[in-house]
């Protein structure tokens, strides 16, 4: 292999593999000299990729955990494994990841061929994921097609279908997507309303970036308390207040933002409101694995009722 470029990039994609490498066995294959090896490697060092040499008769080299994060290189199957693993934190997302998976879906699509594109989709088509309460699953391409036009920035146009059933097309500057643990919003100034928007994503159809560029605007709020105020006003919501036998910082973050002031009390209160419904939202507080106790909504007491019958009915089928 004489060429130098390729041979760098095969060297550092089997440097990735955890394993460590003699340089006899790197040399074989790669076709080049032991010799050539060690220049290669010296190369990846300077470039910034932390690589370790071992000594001994046959000597050996491992990439190991450096200050920041090299660029990664995926073979097929891996870069297929990993997009659909996003795709799945991204339309049922784990708490406090489903962002993340949306940002990193967004530069993944960008560079996949489109061969590897096919495979994804055809995965995702053929494999079916447990939604969450009663959130409505979204596309992971809406998604990603959003994050790229926020991140551009780049107008946005898409079919969009309001509560009422009403279809309209929109024309927007995106300015970020927000999860709610259940569903997705995209905050967004519409252009024809001269206003700022929230739309839930899964009434979107059709969304594409129009190329055309923006300077973003700024939203009078942050996006989250923006989404929050929208809920309020337009979907069914309720308060939620639970007292939890366990200090703050052993919550989930997710829960510990909601804590308030406990002045030294064994007990945290938590309080906030949610359009999720109290089925799902009972299980959600059981699943944090402490004692709590639901002081409102009374709809939420009954489902924290219901679901601790069924559990301890289940437990006594069992047996």
């Amino acid at each position: 292999m004489t060429d130098t470029p390729a041979r760098l990039l095969s060297l550092l994609s089997l440097l990735q593999t955890p394993r460590e490498w003699p340089g006899s066995e790197l040399a074989q294959r790669l076709r080049v000299s032991s010799r050539t090896i060690r220049r290669d490697i010296e190369r990846l060092r300077e470039l910034g990729y932390p690589v370790e040499a071992t000594l001994g008769a046959e000597g050996g080299y491992r990439l190991v955990a450096g200050a920041a994060m090299p660029p990664l290189l995926l073979d097929d199957e891996e870069a297929v494994a990993i997009a659909v693993g996003l795709r799945a934190g991204a339309g049922h997302a784990v708490d406090g990841i489903e962002e993340a998976s949306v940002r990193a879906l967004a530069k993944l699509d960008q560079v996949l061929p489109s061969r590897l594109r096919h495979r994804v989709g055809a995965l995702q088509s053929a494999t079916t994921a447990l939604t969450r309460g009663d959130g409505a699953s979204v596309d992971p391409r809406t998604l990603t097609t959003m994050a790229s036009a926020v991140a551009g920035p780049e107008r946005l146009r898409f079919a969009y279908r309001a509560a009422d059933g009403a279809e309209s097309r929109r024309l927007v500057e995106p300015y970020r997507l927000v999860s709610t643990g259940s569903r997705w919003y995209l905050v967004a100034y519409d252009m024809e309303r001269e206003d700022w928007r929230t739309f839930r994503v899964d009434r979107v159809r059709e969304p594409f970036a129009t190329g055309a560029r923006f300077a973003p605007r700024e939203l009078p709020v942050d996006a989250e308390e923006f989404v929050r105020r929208g809920l309020r006003g337009r979907e069914t919501t309720y308060v939620v207040e639970a007292a939890f036998a366990a200090g703050a910082e052993q919550l989930p973050p997710w829960l510990r933002a909601f804590a308030l002031p406990g002045g030294g009390r064994p007990e945290t209160v938590v309080r906030f409101d949610t359009g999720d419904a109290p089925e799902w939202m009972a299980a959600r507080l059981a699943l944090t694995g402490l004692p709590f106790t639901v002081r409102e909504p009374a709809e939420l007491r009954v489902a924290a009722a219901e679901l601790g019958a069924r559990l301890s009915g289940a437990v006594g089928a069992a047996e």
